[in-house]
């Protein structure tokens, strides 16, 4: 059985197809709405007994805390479900299955217990993001000069240190783990609120936290460094390629379970339909 948490704060009808492309008995869906959006319009969209919206909402700001905690927010519902999941994938509203249930389903009881979700090391791999981790970021807060403030933080006070002897990994926010994996990382961030806060302190931090908890925990064996999504970078911008009919042999040959990211009416999204029927 799976669940799917799914950020989205645009697009009703996107999330909509979204969901009907990958609606199942064994499925239930989790959908956090930014605090800034209006509701309606996704719940005229979006209902059935297999839809639970997040009640506690964040206002998400991209690259802050608030992001984390929305999915944390999603965590806790399912995890209150008490519903015997075998794995929960974090989707965004602009992102679409390129396989079915049935695919999906036989490759994660053949591949029981293990963390899908890229994981590469910060210091010495993925040194771009060493900014991120060493200096000060007031993003997730809002008061007037904040970047000015952080601008004077930064050029007084050291370099920041991981808390706990954490070693950061990180890449892609997006992942599919276990339940288990889940309580662990809630009850690590329940123990241990100074990590909470110097993550709160971090830019970027949605592709770091959930990584970097789990690799430096008992279930670091069971991490697998690939995230089971296609995601273009290729045009070097903060946000990747918009997916279109022209990618749809590379997807196809990927072989990764989800893409990312797509427009809500493009033609692309008929021809991943039509490939599920007809394998």
């Amino acid at each position: 059985m799976f669940a799917y948490l799914i950020l989205a704060h645009a697009h009703p009808q996107q999330l909509a197809r979204l969901v009907r492309a990958l609606r199942h008995p064994d499925a239930h869906f989790y959908i956090h709405l930014d605090a800034k959006t209006p509701e309606e319009p996704f719940r005229e969209a979006v209902s059935g007994e297999d839809i639970t919206y997040i009640g506690h909402r964040e206002k998400v700001a991209w690259g802050a805390y608030s992001l984390v905690q929305a999915t944390l927010n999603g965590f806790a519902e399912i995890i209150r479900s008490q519903r015997p999941y075998s794995y929960v994938h974090l989707l965004s509203g602009q992102d679409y299955p390129l396989v079915s249930h049935e695919t999906m389903a036989s490759f994660f009881e053949a591949n029981p217990g293990k963390q899908y979700m890229e994981f590469y090391p910060v210091e010495g791999v993925w040194t771009e993001a060493i900014p991120r981790i060493r200096k000060y970021h007031f993003v997730n807060f809002d008061f007037p000069g904040k970047f000015m403030a952080e601008r004077m933080v930064n050029a007084v006070m050291p370099a920041r240190k991981m808390p706990d002897e954490l070693t950061a990994v990180g890449r892609s926010q997006w992942f599919s783990i276990t339940p288990e994996a889940i309580r662990y990382i809630q009850g690590y961030l329940g123990r241990h609120p100074e990590v909470v806060r110097f993550f709160r302190l971090t830019w970027g931090v949605d592709e770091l936290i959930f990584q970097t908890l789990l690799y430096n925990s008992p279930f670091r064996d069971s991490l697998v460094n690939d995230n089971l999504r296609y995601i273009d970078w290729s045009e070097g911008k903060a946000s990747p390629k918009t997916l279109t009919q022209a990618d749809w042999p590379a997807m196809q040959a990927s072989g990764k379970f989800f893409a990312r990211k797509f427009t809500e009416n493009d033609e692309v999204l008929d021809r991943i339909d039509q490939s599920k029927l007809h394998p």
